[in-house]
């Protein structure tokens, strides 16, 4: 399979296995569910009657006072009380296999070459850690928000996104489902291509 190259006249031979896959629509909903619970704390909680702390003893007697019977002071119908139903801290992440996850990356992968979502350069960066370069650069190939992945740390990419909300730098090691599937194109470099693909072949 051959893919262009934006910035040379020259093609990029990657293999249909990798990125020519089907498209699995449950797969890829199931990899990006887990991602996105890992940010999912799940610190929250209260205290049941057994974990508030007071003291033991009856309120009143069972009897003769005129008073409805009570026999805690924890108790949830009082102020200050445990919680009927306390919640508790969950674990909310989702267990996903290596199998699956390059499955998925592959489907997604695909999917954007399918609809032309995908860019390849051979070398992308900017001379200097400028927003206005990186916006630049970006509106030559008619682009005002993109998903750009590097082989390679650049820093002066990084420093130039990071004020722009609409556009993330990302290490293809780093790369997440959930960026590729919510901006509208990506970018990536020919060797971030290569090392994507040797990952993918990994069994």
């Amino acid at each position: 399979m051959k893919l262009p190259i934006q910035d040379i006249n020259d093609f990029l031979l990657v293999s249909d296995s990798n990125f020519n896959y089907k498209f699995n629509e449950s797969l890829i909903h199931q990899i990006t569910t887990s991602y996105l619970l890992v940010n999912r704390q799940g610190t929250s909680a209260q205290k049941n009657r057994s974990e508030v702390k007071g003291t033991s003893k009856k309120p009143w007697k069972q009897k003769g006072s005129g008073r409805a019977r009570a026999g805690s002071f924890q108790s949830p119908i009082w102020r200050s009380g445990g919680v009927t139903f306390a919640g508790k801290t969950q674990d909310y992440t989702q267990k996903i296999n290596k199998k699956m996850y390059r499955g998925a990356i592959k489907s997604i992968f695909s999917e954007l070459i399918r609809k032309d979502r995908l860019i390849i350069f051979e070398k992308f960066f900017i001379e200097q850690p400028k927003s206005k370069l990186l916006i630049k650069k970006l509106s030559k190939i008619q682009l005002k928000e993109a998903f750009i992945i590097t082989h390679q740390t650049e820093k002066n990419l990084l420093l130039a996104a990071r004020n722009l909300y609409k556009i993330k730098i990302c290490h293809i090691k780093n790369v997440d489902p959930v960026s590729l599937i919510t901006f509208k194109k990506t970018i990536i470099t020919s060797m971030a291509m290569k090392k994507l693909e040797e990952m993918l072949n990994v069994v």
